[in-house]
C-alpha cells in the first residue's frame, strides 16, 4: 500500500493496489496481460501470448492454456480478470474453438477465485479507444498510452488482453477482495 500526503501535515490517504488479469482467448493464440491499479493510475506488470499448434491434440492445447493462465495467476496474484467474450461473425467453427479456449482460461481463473468481468470486443474497444469499431493498431496505440509503455504491446493478442484488463477497471464488477 502506498501513502500519499494530502497537503496537511500528518494527513495521508491510503491507496490500495489492485492487480487485474486480462485475457484475449483463442485456441491458437491466447493473449494475457497483467496490470496494477493504484487509485486512477494504471501500470503494466507483464503480458504475453500462449501459443498452441493445430498439430497438437485439442485436449493438450486446452490443458496448456489452462496451465499457463494458472501460472500467471500464481505469479501475479490478481484479484479479478477481464476476459473477452466470443464473437464469431460468419465463422462458427472459429467461435467454437475460441469458446473452448475461453473455457480453459476461465477454469484456471475459477481455481484462483477471481472475480470475472466479461466484455464484448466492442465494449473493450470503446473503453480503451472511445470507438467500438476501432482497428487493432488503434487499440495497441491506446494501450501503450494508457499504461505508459515504451513500445506497442505485441503481439496484438497481448495488447487485446491488456485492453480487457483496462476495460475491467472502467466497466467491471468490484473485486471480491482487494489486495492491500
Amino acid at each position: 500500500m502506498q501513502l500519499f500526503p494530502l497537503g496537511r501535515e500528518g494527513c495521508t490517504v491510503r491507496v490500495a493496489a489492485r492487480i487485474i488479469l486480462g485475457i484475449d482467448p483463442g485456441l491458437a493464440h491466447t493473449g494475457w496481460g497483467v496490470i496494477e491499479q493504484r487509485g486512477s493510475r494504471l501500470s503494466c506488470l507483464a503480458y504475453g501470448c500462449i501459443t498452441t499448434t493445430p498439430r497438437t491434440e485439442l485436449s493438450q492445447r486446452l490443458a496448456k492454456i489452462c496451465e499457463q493462465i494458472d501460472a500467471v495467476s500464481q505469479r501475479f496474484e490478481p484479484s479479478c480478470v477481464g476476459i473477452e467474450t466470443v464473437w464469431f461473425g460468419q465463422n462458427v467453427t472459429a467461435a467454437f474453438d475460441t469458446g473452448q479456449a475461453r473455457g480453459a482460461a476461465l477454469v484456471a481463473c475459477a481455481q484462483h477465485g477471481l472475480s470475472v468481468g466479461e466484455f464484448t470486443p466492442r465494449q473493450i474497444k470503446l473503453a480503451v479507444v472511445g470507438e467500438g469499431t476501432a482497428e487493432k493498431e488503434q487499440v495497441q496505440y491506446m494501450v501503450r498510452q494508457i499504461l505508459g509503455l515504451e513500445d506497442l504491446p505485441r503481439p496484438d493478442h497481448a495488447a487485446d488482453a491488456l485492453a480487457a484488463a483496462i476495460c475491467y477497471v472502467t466497466h467491471g464488477p468490484v473485486c471480491k477482495e482487494e489486495k492491500l
